[in-house]
């Protein structure tokens, strides 16, 4: 008998110094990127010893979901798969095949419209599903999170305890600045990325009670030709300094969900590097990670999917995003892509 299930979806990532060639291989696979450019990636990975945060970040997540779960229901299991690195999502499919699963509520731990975040996994889960074969199930992916409150709430809340870690008689005249990752501004013009980050970024300020604050960008790893979201949080450091206005600084890494490895080296590494070169304060608020209110969040948009709930939350203005994405949302403008519609 056919049922239903979870299905967590991310990006993976290395377990031991071992894996961190093939993971990175696995990422950049049909991309021309110099075997020089890796090995200098595969260092920030070594500088943490070979292992990513983020697989052991998601077990947390998974089991504060199951924990919501078990105290709220659905009865429904949660299966976990990445894109880059074990489980592999494929293998993940296969699985969800062999237990009989008909259909698979997809929460990718990605919170933004974009190519590379939200249609490249659907594109990813549809060749799972081809993998698995026959009799795999039917996946619906959840809509994107961005202004949920089960995200904004929780990373309001991170806001205002990193400004309490700046002395009082600072704390007014801090800088706040919001970090995403970079993506290629063709990218951003085939989708809302950019609205949606400005939208995010607003409601955790507006919740914090932080008047002023910035949105930049970090993690860019195109083309030194290639035109990219800017400014570089790097360069609004430098920028800042200059100016003399702000000896503190808050740093909250607003596109992301949990601390990983381009948190831990772009941010905890390079930034506050920098910002010590400059004689800048940095304090770094948290993510969502697996946070209570963002693992009910996931029950919330999966009941949403299977049940029909009426009420779909989302602060602002932009209202909840649609569950089913068009056939051209979030295009790669460098080369077409087949689809199946609904995933």
């Amino acid at each position: 008998m056919s049922s239903d299930a979870i299905l967590v979806v991310s990006f993976g990532g290395p377990e031991g110094p071992a894996d961190v060639i093939p993971f990175l291989e696995n990422v950049l696979r049909g991309r021309p990127v110099p075997r020089e450019r890796l090995l200098e990636v595969a260092e920030h990975y070594h500088h943490f010893g070979g292992k990513s945060p983020i697989n052991d970040q998601n077990r947390a997540l998974i089991a504060a979901l199951r924990e919501v779960l078990e105290k709220q229901g659905p009865a429904l299991p949660v299966y976990w798969g990445n894109r880059n690195w074990h489980p592999l999502l494929a293998d993940t499919m296969r699985q969800m095949t062999r237990d009989g699963i008909g259909r698979a509520f997809a929460f990718v731990t990605s919170a933004y419209s974009s190519y590379s975040g939200c249609r490249q996994y659907r594109e990813d889960l549809a060749r799972a599903r081809e993998a698995a074969g026959p009799g795999a199930p039917e996946v619906l992916k959840l809509r994107v999170f961005y202004n949920h409150p089960g995200f904004i709430e929780p990373m309001a809340e991170r806001v205002r305890t990193a400004l309490q870690g700046i002395p009082a008689e600072r704390r007014d005249a801090a800088a706040l600045v919001f970090t995403a990752h970079s993506i290629p501004i063709s990218m951003a013009e085939s989708s809302r990325y950019v609205q949606q980050l400005e939208e995010a970024s607003r409601l955790v300020a507006e919740l914090a009670a932080v008047p002023r604050y910035r949105l930049v960008y970090q993690s860019r790893s195109g083309a030194p030709g290639q035109a990219w979201l800017g400014p570089d949080i790097l360069e609004y450091l430098r920028d800042l300094a200059a100016t003399g206005i702000a000896r503190d600084v808050v740093v909250a890494p607003i596109g992301f969900v949990s601390d990983h490895m381009e948190v831990l080296y772009d941010l905890d590494t390079e930034a506050r590097q920098s910002c010590a070169q400059l004689g800048i304060n940095m304090v770094r608020a948290g993510t969502a990670g697996a946070d209570p209110r963002f693992a009910a969040m996931i029950r919330e948009l999966v009941l949403e999917r299977r049940c029909g709930v009426p009420e779909r939350r989302a602060l602002g203005v932009l209202g909840p995003n649609h569950d089913v994405c068009p056939d051209d949302c979030c295009p790669n403008l460098t080369r077409p892509a087949k689809l199946p519609v609904g995933t």
